[in-house]
């Protein structure tokens, strides 16, 4: 019998892969990767953040639905008072909007309510009402900037720190609007410019477009722009700012600007609500703008911030100033609890962001291991 020679098993062989799509499933393995660790890093605080100021504002809805079910239980009223919450942060909005841009670049104004009073002062001065509504804001607009331009020439050439120099233009231009208008409340007499306060398109409150308008400019210059990235950058580091080319100086004098065009367009809001103007005006709307902005997570340090947290944090005050009057509370007891608020907020800035990163980063460790 002749031996027959040993078989050899070859290894079974898994079926040919596609390089295509190898190189898909790497795309969406890494896309996923990217999306979670861009919600658990640096990238999604600003997300997360907004995300818990949606879920305060909720909680308001229903402490207010709880304390006037009355009120609430009328969907008509639900949503007439959602446009008055709306309608009541618009001016400040607006001024926000312009301080997130200032405090990111590192800076502070303590002048907007007074470049606000005094943009409103001179727009309805007998001689500026003459030449119409369009003379009217062209007049709010270029003084606002006009002041933002000292302001930040100021604080960049003049090398004044921001709150001294805004603190000194606060008083200053209190006292011009009070010169201006002789200590009187000045009367709009111009249809067009009170019908912005009157008027509404869709059922919506023209001051709430233009705030709408505001925001949206604001969010796309912060995040989509030249502009915005250097204002992160001279906020976070001016001296590497300067050392990467950036004009630091220049940059913080347009950060000031862009806030005293901001406080011109407010000017012209609350000029249209008040259907008149006076050096009063305004009072302590600084105070609100900063409270806003900090709330809504801007780093009072400067280098880190949002337009939509801003807003969001600018709702949230006028939804607790409309709650406290719907149920007749008084003034000092509201002002108690923003001032909770703006502490709570601040110590929550406390928590570095660095080291929550990092406690996230961790745990993602943890469960992919």
């Amino acid at each position: 019998m002749s031996d027959s020679p040993p078989t050899t098993k070859l290894p079974a062989q898994s079926p040919p892969v596609d390089p295509a799509e190898t190189e898909v499933a790497g795309h969406k393995a890494s896309a996923g990767t990217a999306r979670l660790s861009w919600w658990h890093g640096d990238g999604g605080d600003g997300a997360r953040r907004n995300l818990a100021l949606i879920g305060v504002l909720l909680i308001l809805f229903v402490i207010g639905a709880a304390t006037r079910s009355d009120l609430y239980s009328n969907p008509d009223w639900v949503w007439a008072n959602m446009l008055s919450i709306l309608k009541l942060a618009s001016v400040v909005g607006v001024v926000t909007v312009g301080m997130t841009f200032v405090i990111i670049g590192g800076g502070i104004d303590l002048s907007v309510g007074a470049i606000v009073a005094l943009a409103g002062v001179w727009c309805t001065t007998v001689a500026t009402q003459s030449f119409g509504a369009a003379g009217m804001i062209f007049t709010a607009i270029v003084v606002g900037m006009a002041v933002g331009l000292v302001n930040g020439t100021l604080i960049a050439y003049g090398r004044l720190v921001p709150f001294i120099a805004t603190l000194a233009m606060l008083v200053a231009a209190r006292g011009l609007a009070a010169e201006i208008s002789d200590k009187q409340t000045q009367i709009s007499q111009n249809s067009t410019i009170n019908g912005i306060a009157s008027n509404s398109l869709l059922g919506i409150p023209l001051l709430v477009y233009i705030l709408a308008a505001v925001v949206i400019a604001g969010w796309v210059l912060l995040n989509r722009t030249t502009f915005g990235r250097r204002t992160v950058a001279v906020g976070g580091n001016p001296e590497a700012a300067r050392l990467a080319g950036i004009n630091v100086k220049l940059h913080t004098v347009l950060l000031y600007v862009l806030s005293g065009l901001c406080c011109g367009i407010a000017a012209i809001m609350l000029t249209a609500q008040a259907t008149s103007a006076q050096a009063a005006m305004a009072n302590l709307y600084e105070l609100d703008a900063i409270a806003a902005v900090i709330i809504g997570g801007t780093l009072l340090s400067g280098g880190r911030g949002t337009i939509v947290g801003s807003l969001l944090g600018v709702i949230i005050f006028a939804t607790i100033t409309n709650l406290f009057a719907i149920n007749g509370l008084s003034t000092e007891a509201q002002n108690m609890v923003k001032g909770g608020i703006i502490v709570a907020a601040v110590l929550i800035q406390q928590v570095q962001f660095g080291s929550l990163s990092q406690f996230f980063r961790r745990n993602n460790r943890l469960t992919t291991s």
